[in-house]
């Protein structure tokens, strides 16, 4: 809910007619809050492939690794390294002086389409926003592989059909939302040289039909949801 907040607001002006114009203050306000959502977001996922990973694996241990103390302080780190990656990007990239054109080639103040209009050398911030970005993504897409390689083999050794679709079924939901949520991050931040039309519609995929799908990805897996989506088929049938 908050991080389509962040653009979709401001865009749905634009496409009212109202004025495309934003200030600088509030640039630097939609860069920081998108990049710190954004990567608390992706924190959160490897949190909760380690939630799957203990539930399938240790499943007998799972009250006592998973404690409530536990889980608060993965859901806090979470937040604090959200909150220190976007510092750091926003301080590199408004630490640059802008003094030429005003135009933003985008419908929201990201890295690619902001830096380009900078005076100054901006390659140090270029380099910053796709090291930090790009290698943060991959280290936590790296961490859910690795949860995910382990929960793989425990299911392998599961004897029953049954006991194994459900312990598929209880990952599926989560890997959905991920590969939604990873797929543009790394095409938009690990290009060489940015395209803002590629970035536009991978963003938009990103910011709004991402995370309008995930309350569909996460509630197909409640059996009154999906009751109520076959009575509907059957009945258009």
């Amino acid at each position: 809910m908050l991080f389509p907040s962040v653009t979709c607001p401001k865009m749905l002006l634009y496409l009212s007619g109202q004025s495309p114009v934003i200030s600088y203050k509030g640039c630097v306000a939609q860069l920081f809050f998108y990049h710190f959502l954004g990567c608390t977001e992706g924190c959160l996922y490897s949190v909760m492939a380690y939630d799957r990973y203990v539930a399938i694996c240790h499943p007998l241990r799972y009250m006592l690794i998973m404690k409530p103390a536990v889980c608060l302080s993965l859901v806090t780190v979470s937040w604090l390294v959200g909150g220190l990656q976007s510092s750091i990007l926003t301080s590199f990239t408004f630490q640059l002086t802008y003094c030429g054109p005003n135009h933003v080639h985008h419908y929201f103040c990201d890295i690619p389409a902001v830096l380009p209009l900078a005076c100054t050398d901006n390659r140090l911030a270029q380099k910053v926003g796709s090291i930090n970005v790009g290698f943060l993504a991959l280290i936590l897409l790296f961490s859910v592989c690795v949860s995910y390689a382990h929960i793989g083999i425990a299911i392998l050794r599961i004897r029953s059909a049954e006991g194994r679709q459900k312990a598929f079924s209880t990952c599926s939901a989560h890997l959905t939302a991920i590969l939604c949520a990873y797929g543009p991050v790394i095409i938009i931040y690990l290009q060489g040289t940015p395209n803002p039309l590629l970035g536009a519609v991978v963003q938009i995929l990103n910011n709004i039909v991402s995370p309008m799908l995930n309350s569909l990805i996460y509630s197909l897996r409640n059996k009154e949801v999906k009751r109520s989506l076959r009575r509907v088929f059957h009945s258009l049938a």
